[in-house]
């Protein structure tokens, strides 16, 4: 285990613009950090917290990466865990395409960068995308907009009114109506989304699935929507979306490294692509903590933010004793917590959680990569039995 430095941490400077709101933004990158504090300044157990990292180091929790906790917007707790991931991939033959889950110049950080694979909290990233695009006038109708009418030089069968039906709204929940099958193990080939990725046009090959269900009306966890709603982006604003994301996103939080996964025609991977340091990651959960402000600065509305983690399909595994078990625009929103008002979170394959609790002001973030065998505990069971608990108020 390795235990970062609280020291300075520069941030790389990038070029100045005759505008002052630039000027502004240059000077937030440049000399922000995150302030720190020891965990008894800010009311959390030194005693708990100690006692889960070493269950992590002794394995009880998988392949666990990256452990920050941040409260009151200062930085308590940033732990890495380091895991030789050339040797453990060895015994699967990895192939060197980006894919390829076991390769280890890919997965789970970007050829030996600290940039490391975010899966499905890549779908949390696109929604803010899209919620700035709607804040700036990008997208008039906002969510209510027919998804498909960003798509007619792909030629959709629009012969199906459920397909004419389908809004921006229901890509972001998850109930597109689109016939999709990716509720099974990514191993398993009749899975849409590994599909997906086996496909030359990603978006061409979303576009012609058949429609099964009147939108709105059935969750159904779909990789493709989150596509589409990335090409929806770059239809709206002129601009691919990892353009975008840099300039109203990634800037603006002093976010100077990322690495986005680009498809075989050139699009972005909005399903699961994106890279980003666990710190950096942190600063996307904290700006959602802060409805959308960043150092004062707006980056994304505060409606937005709510509407993001709204309860919009409420009840998606009753059967299910514990997580996901309510989704907004891109985000879960787990069940209550040891009596905890509702916190909300990213989810990617392999144990990506930036995990934001509104009632505590405190931001989680867990990174790792559990993808072939079910650790003895799940990050999950600590946030709610060993970490909220440790949180005075």
């Amino acid at each position: 285990m390795q235990i970062r430095n609280y020291g300075v941490v520069g941030l790389l400077a990038f070029s100045l613009t005759v505008s002052c709101h630039a000027a502004k933004l240059e000077a937030q990158r440049t000399e922000w950090q995150w302030p720190t504090a020891t965990m008894e300044e800010q009311g959390v157990d030194r005693v708990a917290i100690e006692g889960l990292i070493a269950a992590i180091e002794a394995g009880h929790y998988g392949l666990i990466d990256d452990f920050l906790i941040i409260r009151h917007g200062k930085l308590i707790l940033d732990e890495h865990f380091d895991h030789d991931y050339e040797a453990l991939s060895a015994p699967h033959e990895p192939v060197d395409q980006q894919y390829d889950y076991d390769h280890p110049d890919w997965h789970p950080y970007y050829r030996g960068t600290a940039l490391h694979t975010l899966q499905s909290v890549t779908k949390s990233i696109t929604s803010i995308c899209i919620g700035i695009a709607i804040d700036e006038g990008r997208i008039p109708g906002g969510v209510a907009t027919p998804a498909m009418s960003f798509f007619e030089s792909y030629a959709p069968d629009m012969s199906d009114p459920r397909r004419r039906a389908m809004t921006i709204e229901d890509l972001l929940t998850m109930q597109s109506g689109i016939d999709w099958n990716e509720m099974i193990s990514y191993d398993d080939e009749s899975n849409s989304c590994l599909q997906l990725e086996s496909s030359d046009t990603w978006i061409q090959y979303v576009i012609d699935q058949p429609m099964r269900e009147e939108p709105g009306t059935r969750f159904d966890y779909n990789s493709g929507a989150s596509v589409l709603l990335g090409k929806i982006v770059r239809e709206a604003t002129g601009q691919r979306i990892d353009d975008y994301a840099r300039e109203k996103l990634f800037e603006p939080l002093g976010i100077s490294e990322f690495k986005w996964k680009t498809t075989p025609d050139g699009e972005i991977d909005t399903e699961g692509g994106l890279y980003l340091s666990a710190h950096d990651l942190a600063r996307i959960a904290t700006l959602f903590l802060n409805l959308g402000e960043w150092n004062g600065e707006r980056i994304v509305s505060e409606d937005w933010v709510r509407a993001s983690v709204a309860l919009h399909v409420p009840d998606i595994r009753p059967d299910e004793p514990r997580d996901n078990r309510a989704y907004g625009y891109q985000w879960w929103i787990p069940e209550h917590a040891n009596g905890i008002a509702i916190q909300y979170e990213g989810s990617g394959y392999g144990g990506q959680f930036p995990i934001v609790v509104p009632e505590r002001d405190l931001v989680i973030v867990f990174t790792g990569w559990n993808i072939h065998e079910r650790p003895e505990r799940q990050t999950w069971h600590a946030v709610q039995d060993i970490i909220l608990p440790a949180v005075r108020n």
